[in-house]
Order: structure tokens, then sequence, then C-alpha cells
């Protein structure tokens, strides 16, 4: 499980490197919450491609090794005790929008500028996606539990309409 600790450690480590990254998934789900809604195996972090290199030596620096390797889309790290990073790299545009490779090279996934915002763990202020980019990324699949939670909290917090 990563824990709030967990997290704020990471950022922590990659922001002293001067290494930006943003929070997805449930814990960025939390972020723009402010508060944990419920436990997270894993954290999801969207980053520069251009600085993958230094994304990986300083989780490799806090003991994270590599677990999956589905590049260009995504790849995972793990650390002892199963805690895990999803890092998902991205290239970004001069006007700030970013696109992230897909399974299917024809659709690829969009991070328009506006969708980095910030939110808060354990009081602190966080880089993360805003809830449309949260939204967007939980379609075109059968949710689980957890989904549904997420977008139920998005839905309450944000009055937004999600896809379940």
């Amino acid at each position: 499980m990563m824990t709030a600790d967990d997290v704020l450690s990471v950022l922590e480590r990659l922001q002293q490197a001067g290494l930006a990254v943003w929070i997805g998934g449930g814990w960025g789900v939390d972020a723009l919450i402010g508060e944990q809604t419920r436990e997270h195996r894993d954290l999801d972090l969207m980053y520069s491609g251009d600085h993958e290199a230094g994304v990986v030596e300083v989780l490799d620096d806090a003991g994270f090794t590599e677990s999956l390797n589905w590049r260009p889309v995504r790849f995972v790290v793990t650390a002892p005790g199963g805690r895990e990073i999803d890092l998902h790299p991205l290239a970004f545009a001069s006007d700030g929008s970013a696109v992230q490779a897909s399974f299917d090279a024809e659709h690829p996934f969009l991070y328009p500028a506006p969708c980095f915002v910030t939110g808060r763990i354990g009081g602190m202020t966080v880089p993360c996606l805003s809830a449309e980019q949260q939204n967007y990324f939980h379609q075109g699949y059968e949710p689980t539990d957890r989904d549904r939670h997420d977008m139920a909290r998005l839905r309450e917090a944000f009055g937004i309409a999600t896809h379940f």
C-alpha cells in the first residue's frame, strides 16, 4: 500500500531533483478532494518523458526497481513491502499540453494544458490532474469498485458528470 507519507516522500525526492510530476489515479482524486478517502495500492505519476532517466534514478535511490515495462505507454516500479508507482511518460507541447502514448497508436491520451492543477495530501500542496482529466481517464473500460468510489467522490466534490 502507498500511504500519504509514502506519496509525500516520493514527491519531495523528485522535487528536490528538479523533476516535475503530476499525480493521477486514486491519489490524484484524493488530492483534488483534499483528504484520503480510501486505501491506495499504488501511486500514478505523470512526468515529462524527457526526464525519464532522472525520475528512474531518483526512484532507484529510494529503493524502487522496475517490475513492469509497457513503454512507451507506461512502466511500473516496486519497492520492498509492495509499494508501487505507475509511471506515465508525457510529451509536452509548447502550449503546455501533453500527449501520452497508448496501446492504440492512432488514439494517444491527450492532456490539455489546464488539466495540470494542484491539490492537497496530508495538508501539503501537490501537483495533480484535474477532475475533468481524471474523468477522461475513467472511460472505455469496466470499472472496479475503486473506480466507482473515486468517480462518486468527484461527482460529490465537483458536481461533474462521470461515466459511471
